[in-house]
């Protein structure tokens, strides 16, 4: 909406400005506001067809995910994947985690006990728990964003069996492809991560996860059981039965 009026208001300034100026300045303020105009038509176009490559790909991942033909769940669908991989905002983010984790069957609370986690998440059938941040990043995720801080702070203040998950937005503007040649976490941030026992995964790992989920290639839970031993960040797996790969933070 904001590119067609920028469109507007530049016609609408070539008009006056032939209309009220004199000479030289008739002609050339039109030209430019003409080729600002074809600029902003340009940008316009470009994001327009990203929008389009954007929502065939959500589109086919549903058709992968969902087998049902319910319009409603589709369209919900669609829009958690949207908001998981493209958020808008940290707090769409959440909303779309704890859409994912309660739709896979786990037990997510607000966790109204504790001062320093989004949610509280628990393993079913076990006494497992993971005090849950969610962190949206325009590139890499580093230790420099506050929810760090928190999650340090959950360390102290937790309780038995249970641990600190970070699932971080990375990347947010690059297409998925690109994505996946990407650095997603500092060597920083994996650093106290390792040393604080602390687990994290990409939102676009979590999304993987829900898919292969969704048609029954892995077990979730028993996978979450394995993060929750895991030390540090934790990877995308080439195959599901993969083991879990070393920790690349490892003290030398």
């Amino acid at each position: 909406m904001v590119l067609p009026l920028l469109q507007l208001l530049f016609a609408v300034f070539a008009i006056y400005s032939a209309l009220k100026f004199e000479e030289q300045t008739r002609l050339i303020l039109p030209l430019a506001c003409l080729i600002a105009m074809l600029i902003v038509s340009r940008i316009d176009k470009i994001r327009s067809e990203k929008e389009k490559e954007r929502r065939n790909f959500l589109q086919s991942e549903m058709e992968k995910i969902s087998k049902t033909d319910s319009m409603s769940l589709q369209e919900k669908d669609f829009f958690t994947v949207e908001t998981l991989l493209w958020p808008k905002s940290e707090l769409l983010l959440l909303d779309a985690v704890h859409s994912i984790f309660k739709d896979l069957g786990f037990m997510i609370s607000p966790g109204i006990d504790y001062q320093f986690v989004d949610r509280i998440i628990k393993i079913p059938n076990t006494s497992k728990s993971f005090g849950l941040q969610v962190i949206r990043y325009e590139k890499e995720a580093n230790k420099n964003h506050p929810k760090i801080l928190k999650a340090l702070q959950f360390e102290k203040e937790k309780r038995e069996k249970e641990k600190s998950l970070i699932v971080a937005s990375t990347h947010i503007h690059l297409p998925l492809a690109e994505r996946a040649k990407m650095t997603h976490i500092s060597k920083d941030l994996g650093e106290v991560l390792f040393r604080s026992n602390i687990a994290l995964i990409t939102a676009h790992h979590l999304y993987e996860l829900w898919r292969k989920a969704k048609n029954g290639e892995i077990d979730l839970f028993d996978f979450f059981q394995k993060i929750y031993s895991h030390r540090g960040p934790f990877y995308p797996l080439k195959q599901p039965g993969d083991l879990l790969p070393p920790s690349p933070f490892l003290p030398v």
